[in-house]
């Protein structure tokens, strides 16, 4: 139990620092992930008016995408990339949200990278 405590504790200290250092704008907005223990959610977000722009959810009621997994994260990076397109934006600001940049994490961004948003 102490070790998860300390996983978590150690993610939310990473998760400080980098946010200290990311702010998202109407024009290019913050994308941050987020993986519960089942699902995956991803989000654009304006800092300065505090509002989501975008967002993508494994949970989204019709949504094909299921699990939890590094194919989940590619088809949410890839839905995230299509939608922020529609909306007008090309350039964004990746907050990984505390996670080391591997696996699922870097699935997402690479397929950000694909459908063309810059990161």
């Amino acid at each position: 139990m102490k070790r998860i405590i300390e996983k978590r504790r150690c993610r939310l200290a990473r998760k400080a620092r980098v946010r200290s250092k990311l702010r998202g704008i109407a024009e290019r907005p913050r994308a941050t992930i987020y993986f519960s223990n089942k699902n995956i959610i991803a989000q654009l977000i304006d800092d300065e008016t505090g509002k989501t722009l975008v967002s993508v959810s494994t949970l989204e009621k019709g949504s094909t995408i299921k699990g939890n997994n590094r194919e989940a994260a590619k088809k949410i990076g890839t839905e995230l990339a299509k939608r922020a397109k529609s909306s007008g934006i090309s350039s964004v600001v990746f907050d990984r949200n505390g996670y080391l940049y591997h696996g699922r994490v870097k699935e997402v961004a690479d397929a950000m990278r694909e459908k063309g948003l810059s990161l």
